[in-house]
């Protein structure tokens, strides 16, 4: 999505007649139906002066194409500036643009990583040169029609306010600045040349119309590029926030002692890029050659990455690799250099089949490793006996007397890289309000059906793309096949629909399994992994009442673990035992609504919640 495109004339017209700002605002209420900080807006106004200052020169045509705030393909993150026309032998160019009003920083240790103020706030931010290539790649991975077209791609970094100093052009950030040069205050000139390097002739090709209207291609699963990954392939160009976290984990895996521990944790949502950040923190400090493990609760994001993973690696490494979060009860304290727990909010405090082993899994892993890097989501905690929060890994740190950090993931990479989507599901199900009551404007294929036969019928004709789209369900209905394979599980009488669960016969590898988009999964079987559409059937444990989302946990399975003993603790403590089962509940639909990065298809088992979604549309 392009928020802004003319020619290079009428941009600078914008320019002059002091509208360019209000143009853009105007398309961010417009179609995105929102506005935005008074900073960005004021950041438009001196930027974009600046920048019409460096196309003021005639070797860069009038009909050039320029874009102001382009969003990237399958991310929330947007490109500021883009200037299109073509070179010598017809060759199309895209130059990109990064731009900053920072005008101090200082060096940091890790790499691609600066210490600079933006607004009040001073802390890591990626070197503009890092974060300007980053974008350029994630274009090119991403638009079929850069690479089908060879539409060249130049990134570059401007901070028209930052006085040159031994810093942002600093050796230490060499790498990246030789792909993508730094341009400081008093550099307009050097900036220009760099343009007309590509840019010679105007853009007479529509490449901005074909870039936005272009073939986006298929969204990597970080599965399937497991393999590569591990032969020291780089398969997900990280970004920003990405970027800084997974530095700030390499610098304590490093530093990190038996006497000097550390803990880091890392808050995500839904799609933000917590796994790729783990798994590729777990090759990095592999081939580093420090003694690591890829932790998870839940068995099902092991068992496919082991599956991909089976046929290039010995079996014994690949264990070495993964274990779940239970087994380090009678682990020797610093045996690791390093944890990685993923899905650390699905942590446990007993292990064993029976819960009977152990004091606590955060204190285990603490003890085990010198470094711990956790990351979690506490919207995302889905059982009873889920205890994996903020508080609950800072007391066991604190007990042991381990220095705990912490960060975040904001960055969106799945739901089409869309936080509106995000944060109108949030509004929707009432766990928080946000500024998005609505999905106008919001690019998520997103629909309701009043059939279970009509859902399952789209996954399935989606599936045929790829082998990437699956159905799920709240777990509302009783295991029915496990005894007795001729029987039905999921079953709806009034439209003669009946399925069976996942677990018989694909256990954990049902999200990859061919045939399994013919069985229901559930939040067990798909948390922690994704696909490009999901079908859920939303059951009768979330219904609505005269406008307010209200759960009903009798509602569940009798089989279902996931609230075992709700009632004895209703009786303990009324008011907090329901909050608790309100957000369990509420959190598994929101999980489960989640893992689709194309698109969510939800059919309701009760009428009222299906008109109340549908009205929020």
């Amino acid at each position: 999505m392009i928020v802004y495109h003319a020619t290079k004339s009428d941009f600078r017209d914008d320019v002059f007649e002091d509208r360019i700002e209000t143009k853009i605002l105007d398309f961010f209420k417009k179609h995105l139906n929102r506005s935005t900080a008074a900073n960005e807006i004021s950041s438009w106004r001196e930027s974009m002066q600046y920048m019409e200052r460096v196309l003021r020169d005639d070797g860069i045509p009038d009909n050039c194409g320029v874009a102001i705030e382009y969003q990237l393909p399958q991310s929330g993150k947007r490109v500021d500036f883009i200037l299109t026309g073509s070179g010598e032998n017809n060759i199309e160019y895209c130059v990109i643009v990064e731009l900053k009003r920072w005008s101090e920083a200082t060096l940091s240790t890790k790499d691609a990583i600066v210490n600079t103020r933006v607004g009040k706030h001073f802390g890591e931010f990626t070197h503009p040169s890092y974060q300007a290539w980053s974008y350029a790649s994630l274009l090119y991975n991403f638009n079929a029609t850069v690479a089908e077209d060879k539409i060249n791609l130049q990134p570059c970094a401007y901070l028209h306010n930052y006085v040159p100093d031994d810093v942002m052009t600093n050796d230490h950030y060499k790498e990246h600045i030789q792909k993508a040069p730094v341009f400081l205050k008093g550099d307009a000139a050097k900036l220009r040349d760099f343009i007309k390097q590509y840019v010679k002739y105007g853009d007479t090709s529509k490449i901005l119309y074909r870039i936005e209207n272009g073939k986006i291609r298929p969204s990597k699963m970080l599965a399937d590029s497991m393999v590569s990954m591990l032969k020291g392939n780089t398969e997900f160009v990280m970004i920003d926030d990405q970027k800084i976290v997974y530095e700030t984990a390499l610098a304590l895996s490093q530093k990190a002692t038996s006497n000097k521990k550390k803990v880091l944790i890392v808050n995500g949502g839904p799609g933000t890029g917590k796994s790729v950040v783990a798994v590729n923190l777990l090759v990095e400090l592999t081939k580093r050659g420090l003694v690591v493990q890829y932790v998870s609760k839940n068995a099902a994001p092991r068992a496919v990455y082991e599956s991909k993973l089976t046929g290039s690696l010995k079996k014994g490494e690949i264990s070495n690799l993964f274990k779940g979060s239970g087994g380090f009860v009678n682990t020797k304290p610093n045996t690791f250099d390093t944890l990685i727990v993923d899905e650390a909010h699905r942590l446990n405090a007993k292990s064993g089949l029976y819960s009977n082993l152990g004091e606590n899994q955060i204190k285990e892993l603490v003890s085990a490793a010198r470094c711990t890097v956790f990351f979690i989501d506490e919207d995302q905690r889905v059982t009873l006996n889920d205890i994996g929060t903020l508080q609950e890994i800072k007391k066991w740190a604190g007990r042991a007397d381990v220095e705990v950090y912490e960060t975040e993931l904001s960055s969106q990479f799945r739901c089409n890289g869309s936080d509106g989507y995000l944060a109108w599901l949030d509004h929707t199900l009432q766990i928080r309000d946000t500024a998005n009551p609505t999905l106008e404007g919001i690019d998520y294929d997103f629909r309701i059906f009043s059939s279970p036969v009509e859902l399952r019928d789209a996954i399935v004709e989606k599936n045929k793309i790829n082998n990437k789209s699956r159905m799920v369900a709240g777990y509302c209905w009783e295991w029915n096949s496990k005894k007795d394979s001729r029987l039905y599980d999921v079953v709806i009488p009034e439209f003669d629909f009946k399925m069976k669960w996942n677990l018989t016969a694909d256990g954990s590898l049902w999200i990859i399994s061919p045939e399994s988009v013919n069985e229901i999964g559930c939040i067990h079987t798909c948390q922690g992994l994704e696909v490009d559409y999901i079908g859920v059937i939303v059951g009768a444990d979330l219904i609505v009442r005269d406008n307010k989302v209200l759960t009903h946990p009798a509602a569940r399975a009798k089989s279902d673990k996931s609230v075992f003993g709700y009632k004895k603790l209703i009786e303990k403590n009324p008011e907090e035992a329901k909050a608790t089962l309100r957000s369990i509940i509420k959190n598994t639909y929101r999980t489960l609504m989640t893992r689709g990065m194309k698109g969510c298809y939800v059919y309701f088992a009760d009428k009222e919640a299906e008109e109340f979604f549908k009205s929020n549309i």
